[in-house]
């Protein structure tokens, strides 16, 4: 499903075809590749439905990382909406758009985007039969940081008025970082970056990363500290190895078993009762 009904906002086009961009040179994952899906212009959700004798009317809005530069389509992306739809969660991908666009914040049109499409799905609960006080956000890397910057900023849509969609809270009920990037500065330190503040509106929030991540553990841990003096709730996990960009594949790495512990989390603030 398109999330635009003509043009995304701002887009004029020429950025190429959209397609994987993987060289024949990038690692593998797990001993698997990865899609590295780029030059994405015409963002769209897809909804995946669990069965229905275990579908508990929660649903996730998938935020797939790649530095915003390209999408891990398949290892943050779809492979999650299954494990998702496996605990009876409707899981809605976004597909949103990268690369970064030139004089504007990297986060700044897939924001468009991710507002778009929880709005979306919020204004369509009924008709999909999802419940419209369960819908959350999961995001890997640069999308945790994309996550983020929605929960901060939800209370006001970055984009003209469209339809009746965007009158629709786009506010996550709950949301899962999994290895955030770009909410410390790299410098180090734990201040927040502003456009990702935590405030006491902040939704219940769920923490993984390795403490040998490149991309720097501060940032779950500066953020749960925001959390923490918000009085947001939240739960932390970090593990000594593992690195990052390792989705949902398991390997010997403890962190690996981030989704149980997510699953778990869920189950806590009755997330995976049905309806």
């Amino acid at each position: 499903m398109r999330l635009w009904p003509a043009a995304a906002p701002g887009e004029t086009g020429g950025i190429g075809e959209e397609r994987d961009v993987r060289k024949p040179t990038d690692g593998l994952q797990a001993g698997r590749k990865v899609i590295a899906l780029g030059n994405v212009s015409e963002p769209t959700i897809t909804v995946y439905r669990p069965m229905p004798f275990a579908d508990t009317g929660t649903t996730v809005v998938v935020c797939p990382g790649g530095g915003y530069y390209i999408l891990a389509i398949d290892l943050e992306g779809t492979e999650v909406c299954e494990w998702l739809n496996s605990i009876g969660v409707t899981a809605v991908l976004v597909k949103y758009r990268v690369p970064r666009r030139e004089g504007r914040p990297p986060y700044a049109a897939p924001l468009q985007d991710a507002q778009r499409a929880v709005g979306i799905v919020r204004s369509h609960a009924g008709e999909w039969g999802l419940n419209p006080g369960r819908i959350g956000v999961l995001g890997f890397s640069a999308g945790g940081n994309l996550c983020a910057v929605l929960s901060a900023q939800a209370s006001s849509r970055t984009y003209p008025r469209v339809d009746s969609s965007d009158d629709a809270s786009c506010r996550p009920d709950f949301q899962l970082l999994i290895y955030p990037a770009y909410l410390v500065s790299d410098a180090g330190g734990y201040a927040i970056a502003p456009e990702a503040a935590v405030n006491p509106a902040t939704p219940p929030t769920f923490l993984v990363m390795a403490v040998d991540d490149p991309i720097h553990v501060e940032n779950v841990l500066g953020y749960a500290m925001a959390l923490r003096e918000a009085k947001v709730p939240f739960e932390l996990h970090v593990y000594p190895t593992g690195g990052h960009g390792y989705g949902l594949r398991r390997t010997r790495d403890t962190v690996t078993t981030w989704p149980d512990r997510a699953a778990d989390w869920m189950r806590g603030l009755g997330l995976l009762e049905r309806n």
